[in-house]
């Protein structure tokens, strides 16, 4: 857009109303559809402060004839941003609803939260109420982004529904809740030291000479730091019960995408140490998708975990100091990497309108532990075969699956290979603990 004179502007200020339009102008070619009323509809609330868009928090100000603004500066610069995020549609993140996430109010003017949000309004309307209340000018964004657009909405055995929203939206929208957060503690400390510092007739709302509020357009949002190994070799079971262990992990960017903020320590659950500290999304891309304690299916973003950002994910996982000794990955991963790289020639195809399509759905599902690895057996399986055959597609030992493994490893990331094997065993316990499998497929809480 070019530098045309906007209505309502001031001094390089402009109304909510004015920077709606602006918004809605500069991200027109943006790949993340965006809402018309980030700044007038809920949930922003200028009269906080600030006005969430995309990852970033605008500041407001309010002028002397009572009318808020905002520095359209700002706007241009989070349009700019938002307009590099480059979006695959196919890439989809599970956003709810999670029966172990409790819920919560969210009222005008309260924190984003919103997972919490999206379940919300989503398990309490309908789809004609929800297109009414569209219509209607009610709450369809978040952080400036139109999330209706690209929900997906799927079905699992034909009874739970649930919603997926494309990776890059989903750091989006946890970038806004950490530039949110850091707002807030910011504001908290500024209020905290005024009531200390300056007279009580002064301690009400400090304004400038033109009467503005003094809230600095550049927002008080703290860099995020890059993870450097600090936790390397401790325990999750120890650092997970000291306090502010939460508030640590949201000052580090995710280790793995280095964009997002980490929200959670991602850890080894057969050997019990801490990787490092990732967001929600990297989170979820490598969980296991667990159909029963000892079955996985091996869903489509397995293809970047073992293929588009393969050196990424195999540094992250040997991040563990007994996988890295051991020059192997966790059971669930190991079986997933045997069915979705060892055994991919095996699996058999049907025609396609565009040429063949690969059979069904691979699925992996083991008998006993890496605790026997002499009695484990991975059973890779295609479950939804259109002519119902191809069920079992191969048997392998967990040894010859881990030795194979280790040659793969070798051929694919030797710089992750060469800082791995039995030479590093220094420390470790001498019997590694059991897999500690999400039954359900749904709760956050143990990745």
């Amino acid at each position: 857009m070019s530098e045309r004179v906007m209505p309502g502007r001031t001094d390089g200020l402009i109304t909510l109303g004015a920077a709606d339009v602006l918004w809605v102008d500069l991200t027109a070619d943006s790949v993340v559809p965006t809402a018309s009323g980030a700044f007038t509809c809920s949930p922003a609330y200028a009269g906080v402060g600030y006005v969430l868009l995309g990852g970033r928090a605008v500041a407001t100000v309010k002028a002397s004839g009572g009318q808020w603004s905002v520095p359209e500066v700002e706007v241009r610069r989070a349009a700019a941003e938002l307009n590099a995020v480059g979006m695959d549609r196919q890439d989809l993140v599970r956003v709810g609803p999670f029966r172990a996430a409790p819920m919560q109010e969210c009222n005008e003017g309260t924190p984003l939260r919103w997972r919490h949000r999206i379940t919300k309004e989503l398990q309490e309307l309908g789809a004609p109420e929800r297109a009414a209340r569209r219509e209607g000018g009610q709450p369809f964004h978040l952080a400036g982004i139109d999330w209706r657009q690209i929900l997906v909405a799927q079905t699992r055995d034909r009874t739970a529904r649930t919603w997926w929203l494309p990776r890059a939206v989903v750091r989006l929208l946890d970038a806004a809740e950490h530039a949110e957060t850091q707002w807030l503690q910011a504001a908290r400390t500024r209020q905290a030291s005024a009531a200390v510092t300056e007279p009580p007739s002064y301690r009400r709302q400090a304004h400038t000479a033109d009467g503005q509020q003094a809230t600095s357009p550049e927002g008080p949002t703290a860099p995020l730091r890059p993870y450097n190994g600090e936790l390397e070799g401790q325990l999750y079971s120890v650092l997970s019960r000291k306090p502010d262990v939460s508030r640590r992990v949201a000052r580090w960017a995710c280790a793995v995408c280095r964009t997002a903020p980490a929200a959670v320590l991602d850890h080894c659950h057969e050997h019990g140490y801490v990787r490092a500290p990732v967001c929600q999304s990297c989170n979820t891309q490598e969980r296991p998708d667990h159909l029963y304690s000892n079955d996985i299916r091996v869903a489509n973003r397995y293809t970047r975990l073992f293929h588009t950002d393969t050196d990424h994910w195999l540094r992250h996982w040997h991040r563990c100091p007994g996988c890295r000794a051991r020059t192997t990955l966790p059971l669930p991963h190991l079986a997933a990497w045997t069915a979705h790289i060892a055994c991919r020639s095996l699996r058999p195809t049907h025609r396609a309108p565009r040429g063949r399509k690969p059979c069904g759905v691979l699925r992996v599902s083991w008998t006993g532990s890496q605790k026997a690895p002499r009695s484990c057996m991975l059973t890779v399986a295609v479950d939804v075969c259109p002519s119902g055959e191809h069920r079992v597609l191969a048997r392998v030992p967990y040894r010859e699956a881990a030795e194979r493994f280790r040659v793969w490893l070798a051929e694919t990331a030797p710089a992750v290979a060469a800082a791995a094997g039995p030479d590093r065993l220094d420390g470790l316990p001498a019997q590694s603990r059991p897999v500690i499998a999400d039954t359900s497929g749904e709760g956050l809480a143990l990745f």
